[in-house]
């Protein structure tokens, strides 16, 4: 990603997004999710999610650990 294309201001009418409650909402093009669609679902065992952070160990104070807790 270059620099150029991070910095566009974004088009999008934010405050009348934020304005919007559920009922304005068009979930015409998303079915709703049915009791029998649960029942149809596969469980998967031993699904491993791909990992979204890494794992770094470095010391840091347990006052630090407190706080964000």
């Amino acid at each position: 990603m270059n620099k150029e294309n991070s910095m566009k201001k974004s088009q999008t009418d934010w405050a009348r997004i934020d304005a919007m409650t559920d009922k304005d909402i068009d979930f015409t093009d998303c079915p709703e999710i049915t009791d029998e669609m649960w029942e149809n679902g596969i469980l998967r065992k031993n699904f491993k999610p791909i990992p979204r952070k890494n794992q770094e160990n470095f010391p840091i104070d347990k006052d630090i650990i407190e706080f964000f807790k």
